[in-house]
């Protein structure tokens, strides 16, 4: 396979397109301490994020891939900031001190499964957990689909992590065909083509605060 003569280069290319992908959360970070409020924001990507990263480590350290390891030991340091920084500016915290509550009781249950199963089987099982887990993280913001068709507006969506996640996505499908990962290759084909049709609600509603950059712009042309 032609590919595989390129396995490092293009696991090193996803490794830092996946880290470039996880600071994009400064912008929704900045824009919440612009606005002094993380009121109308989704706390999920950054749990969510925390959570998915962890069992990803683990699984990475099954494979013993370093470029997993480096990516998802920088990816759950961010989103610990991000989440610390979501925290202080959070209206009502005791609900997001429930939802790290609840993702903690989760994320340590398959940490107790992968340590205690049988090692003949633990990654390959491991790796269908790990698979829908990170599945249902990327597929999060279509929770908001049907307030998206209703408002005609996609600024409930975090544009920067969907944008940068295709991206993501698409570099990882392409190491999961270099090391011959079905679970890889399966997580980032599905991935890469959710991350695509949320990107597309982009095109089909653009966000209210672009329409009103856009008509400002026409406004001074005129």
């Amino acid at each position: 396979m032609v590919l595989e003569d390129y396995k490092e280069i293009v696991g090193l290319c996803a490794m830092y397109t996946t880290m470039a992908h996880m600071l994009s959360g400064t912008l929704i970070c900045r824009n919440i301490h612009k606005k002094g409020s993380s009121s109308g924001v989704d706390p999920m990507p950054f749990l969510g994020g925390i959570g998915v990263c962890i069992l990803m480590l683990r699984y990475a350290w099954m494979l013993d891939d370093s470029n997993m390891i480096n990516v998802n030991i920088f990816g759950l340091l961010t989103n610990v900031i991000y989440m610390i920084i979501y925290y202080l500016y959070a209206p009502n915290t005791n609900e997001v001190l429930k939802l790290i509550y609840k993702v903690t009781i989760f994320v340590v249950i398959f940490l107790v499964y992968a340590q205690i199963e049988h090692p003949t089987n633990v990654e390959f099982r491991f790796g269908i957990v790990v698979t829908v887990l990170l599945l249902l993280l990327i597929a999060a913001p279509l929770a908001h689909l049907r307030t998206v068709i209703e408002t005609k507006n996609t600024a409930i969506l975090p544009f920067p992590l969907i944008f940068m996640g295709t991206l993501v996505s698409f570099q990882w499908l392409l190491y999961g065909i270099t090391i011959n990962n079905v679970f890889i290759i399966v997580q980032n084909a599905v991935g890469f083509t959710l991350s695509v049709a949320q990107l597309s609600l982009f095109v089909i509603f653009p966000s209210k605060k672009l329409k009103v950059e856009l008509s400002d712009e026409q406004s001074k042309k005129n």
